[in-house]
C-alpha cells in the first residue's frame, strides 16, 4: 500500500476528528477558486459576479458542476468574445455589462457579427424561462416582428399598404416581412408566415415605409443589439441575506441553493457569520457526521497503523529510484540549469492546476505565471520511472541552446515522484492544430508563404542543435506535436525526453531501443540493417513532417483517386508538377515554394541515412533557388 494511501487516511482521521470538535463554529469549507475574487474579463467586457466565466464553474470540491453566480448567468469566453446564452438555446455576444443599484446587459445577435450579412433577419425569439433573473427593461427596448415565409391564399390575403422585404433572403420562399410591433395589422398571420418577435434599441422612431426599409435598412436596428437588466427583486431570497453579509451565492446546475460562499473560504447556509444558524438539516448532518467520526477513527487508526508500518519501508525503496541520480546530475551541471521551483510554488504557479492546455503520453500541460506576470507552460510529468532519463534529458538539453527556434526552459520542480519543467507560453499552440488538423475554421488555415516560413526556422533550429551547441544535441522526436508556435507564429522546437547528447567529434550515436512517434522514426532506429543512427535520423523525420504539411495543407486530392491508395511521398514523387500548379493557383512564386518543400522533403527521406543531406545543407536548398534542385532517386521512395 504506498505511502499516498497512508497520508489520505491519516487526513481523512484527523478531518473526522476536526469536524466532531469544532463543527458548530465553523461550517463547511469550499475552494476559493470557484468564486473569483479578482476581476475577470473577456476581451473588453468586465465579468463580475453575480455573472461568472463558465470555465470557472466549480462545486465545493472542485469539479465542474455548481456556480459562483445565479444559474443561467454563465458567459462563455469563445475567442475573447464574451457569449451569454438565454433560455438553454440562443447564445448572444454581450458588449457591455453596467454594475450598479440597477445592472444592465447590452447583447448583440450572434446573426450580426459580421458587418457583411447582406439581407438582415433574425428566425428565433428572444424569451426567457420562467423565474429569469432577467428582463426587459421598457423603457429602452421596442420590439420588431418578422413574418418570414408567407403563402398567402385566397381565403387570407397580403395585407394592405405593407410592402414585403425586397432584399433576399436565402432559403425562404414566399413572400417576409419586418415591422415594428405597434404597427403589426391585424389578422391570423399565423397560419401563413413564420413570426419572430425580436428587442431592439428604443433610440429613434421606427418608419417601416420606403425602399431603404424593404432593402434590409431595418437591420441598422438589429446590429445594435438589446439591453437587458437583472431583476434583483426576483433574486432567490436566501442572497439577499448573504451579499448584504460580503458573501456569495453558490447554486448547483438545476439551481439549488447550495449556501453563502464567505471570503475566508467558509460556506454557511444564509450569511458570512460563524455565530449564524446553521438551520435543522445541517444540524442532522452534522450529528451524523459526529457519529460516523467516532465509530470510523477506532479503525481507521488501526488500518492506518498496519498499512504504513508493512509499506513505508517498501514505498520508500520505489519512490526514491530515479531521484538520486537526478539530484547528482543537478549538482554536477548547478551553473547550467535554470531555476528551481518548490512544489508549494508550481501549484500557486498555475492556480492549483486549474488551466489544461494539453494532455500526452509524458503528462499534461498546464498555463501559469511567474511572479513578475510572465505567463508559462507548465508541463508534469507522469508516472515518473526508471533513473529519471527523460527528466534529466530535458533539463540537460535545452538547458545548453539558446536560439529563437528552440524553446526556453525557465525552470524546474523536482520533488519525489512529482516532476515539473517550466517553459516559456506559447499563445498559438503547436504546429498540428493549424497544419495538420482536418478542421474547417479559417482562422486555423495558413498559407504556403506561412508553412514555407515556418519550414525554415524549424530546420534552423535543427541545424543549431545539431552543429551550434557546444554539445550536439540529436531530438529524436521531431514531429508537428513538438513544435511550438509564439505570437507570431515563431516555430520553437520543444519536448527534448528522447534527446540524446554527444561530442562534436561523434558522427555515430549508440541508443537502447527505439525512440520517437510511429511515421516519423528513420528506418535505422529501429533496424541496424539499414545503417547507423546520426544525426541524420532528424533530418528524416523533419522531412517526413514537412511533407505532411504539404499533404495537409491542401485537401483538395479526391479521396477517391488514386492518391489514396498510394504512400503520399510516392504520389508526390509522380504528380509534382500538377500538384505544384494546382496548390498555388498559378502563381509561380508560391510554385516555386510548394516545389522547394516537396524536393528538400524527398531527399530528407531517403532510407540510406548516407544520402540523405545535413540540417545545414537543408537550409541552404530552402533558402536557396529551385533551378538547382534535383528530385532524389525514385527507387529510394518505394521502402
Amino acid at each position: 500500500m504506498p505511502l499516498l494511501l497512508c497520508r489520505r487516511l491519516l487526513l481523512l482521521l484527523l478531518f473526522l476528528l476536526v469536524a466532531a470538535s469544532h463543527g458548530d463554529a465553523s461550517g463547511d469549507t469550499y475552494n476559493t477558486s470557484m468564486c473569483r475574487q479578482e476581476p475577470a474579463y473577456c476581451g473588453n467586457v468586465y465579468i463580475s459576479y453575480p455573472f461568472y466565466l463558465a470555465e470557472d464553474t466549480k462545486d465545493l470540491n472542485g469539479s465542474s458542476n455548481s456556480y459562483c453566480g445565479y444559474p443561467g448567468l454563465a458567459i462563455d469566453c469563445d475567442d475573447d468574445k464574451p457569449m451569454l446564452q438565454l433560455n438553454g438555446t440562443d447564445k448572444y455576444k454581450v458588449n457591455n455589462i453596467s454594475y450598479g443599484s440597477i445592472t444592465n446587459v447590452s447583447l448583440v445577435y450572434r446573426e450580426f457579427l459580421d458587418d457583411s450579412i447582406g439581407c438582415p433577419r433574425v428566425d428565433h425569439n428572444v424569451t426567457f424561462s420562467p423565474g429569469s433573473w432577467l428582463f426587459f427593461p421598457g423603457m429602452s427596448v421596442d420590439f420588431l416582428v418578422f413574418f418570414l415565409g408567407c403563402s398567402f391564399t385566397s381565403l387570407l390575403l397580403p395585407p394592405e399598404n405593407i410592402d414585403p422585404i425586397t432584399c433576399s433572403l436565402i432559403g425562404l420562399t414566399g413572400q417576409s416581412y419586418v415591422l415594428p410591433k405597434d404597427k403589426v395589422p391585424p389578422g391570423n398571420w399565423s397560419q401563413v408566415c413564420e413570426i419572430f418577435e425580436v428587442p431592439v434599441l428604443k433610440y429613434q422612431p421606427m418608419d417601416p415605409k420606403g425602399d431603404v426599409w424593404r432593402r434590409g435598412g431595418y437591420g441598422q436596428f438589429l446590429r445594435q443589439g438589446f439591453q437587458l437588466s437583472l431583476n434583483d427583486s426576483g433574486r432567490p431570497a436566501n442572497c439577499a441575506q448573504c451579499e448584504e453579509s460580503s458573501g456569495r451565492c453558490g447554486h448547483s446546475q438545476d439551481g439549488e441553493f447550495l449556501g453563502c460562499l464567505c471570503p475566508d473560504g467558509r460556506v454557511h447556509s444564509l450569511r458570512c457569520s460563524a455565530s449564524n444558524l446553521i438551520g435543522y438539516s445541517s444540524l442532522k448532518r452534522r450529528k451524523k457526521i459526529y457519529i460516523i467520526a467516532g465509530i470510523s477513527s477506532v479503525l481507521l487508526l488501526c488500518l492506518l497503523s498496519f498499512a504504513c508500518l508493512f509499506s513505508l519501508k517498501k514505498y520508500r525503496s520505489k519512490t526514491s529510484k530515479g531521484t538520486p541520480r537526478i539530484e547528482s546530475f543537478l549538482r554536477r551541471n548547478g551553473s547550467l540549469h535554470p531555476k528551481r521551483y518548490t512544489y508549494a510554488e508550481v501549484k500557486r504557479m498555475t492556480k492549483s492546476f486549474t488551466k489544461r492546455l494539453g494532455q500526452g503520453g509524458f503528462g499534461a500541460v498546464y498555463r501559469g505565471n511567474l511572479s513578475d506576470g510572465r505567463q508559462v507552460a507548465v508541463k508534469m510529468l507522469k508516472d515518473c520511472k526508471g533513473d529519471g532519463e527523460e527528466f534529466i534529458n530535458e533539463v540537460a538539453s535545452i538547458s545548453r541552446t539558446s536560439h529563437i527556434n528552440v524553446v526556453t526552459l525557465l525552470g524546474f520542480c523536482l520533488k519525489g515522484s512529482k516532476r515539473a519543467l517550466i517553459y516559456e507560453y506559447m499563445p498559438n499552440g503547436s504546429l498540428e492544430r493549424y497544419a495538420f488538423s482536418n478542421n474547417s475554421k479559417a482562422e486555423l488555415s495558413l498559407t504556403w508563404e506561412k508553412l514555407f516560413n515556418i519550414a525554415v526556422s524549424i530546420a534552423r533550429g535543427l541545424e543549431y542543435l545539431h552543429r551550434g551547441c557546444n554539445t550536439r544535441i540529436v531530438h529524436f522526436d521531431i514531429k508537428p506535436h513538438n513544435i511550438l508556435l509564439d505570437q507570431n507564429f515563431c516555430p520553437k522546437i520543444s519536448d527534448f525526453g528522447m534527446a540524446k547528447l554527444c561530442a562534436n567529434k561523434e558522427s555515430i550515436i549508440s541508443i537502447a531501443g527505439a525512440r520517437g512517434t510511429i511515421g516519423y522514426i528513420a528506418p535505422e532506429v529501429y533496424s541496424k540493417q539499414f545503417g547507423a543512427i546520426s544525426s541524420k535520423s532528424d533530418v528524416y523525420s523533419y522531412g517526413m513532417m514537412v511533407l505532411e504539411m504539404v499533404g495537409a495543407r491542401e485537401r483538395n486530392i479526391d479521396a477517391n483517386s488514386e492518391s489514396s491508395s498510394h504512400y503520399f511521398p510516392q504520389w508526390i514523387y509522380e504528380h509534382i508538377d500538377e500538384y505544384c500548379i494546382s496548390s498555388s493557383e498559378i502563381n509561380c512564386e508560391t510554385t516555386e515554394l510548394v516545389r522547394k518543400i516537396i524536393v528538400v522533403g524527398l531527399w530528407c527521406i531517403q532510407v540510406v541515412p548516407t544520402n540523405r543531406p545535413t540540417m545545414t545543407r537543408v537550409v541552404e536548398m530552402l533558402e536557396g533557388t529551385t533551378s538547382g534542385l534535383e528530385l532524389p532517386p525514385k527507387v529510394l521512395l518505394s521502402w
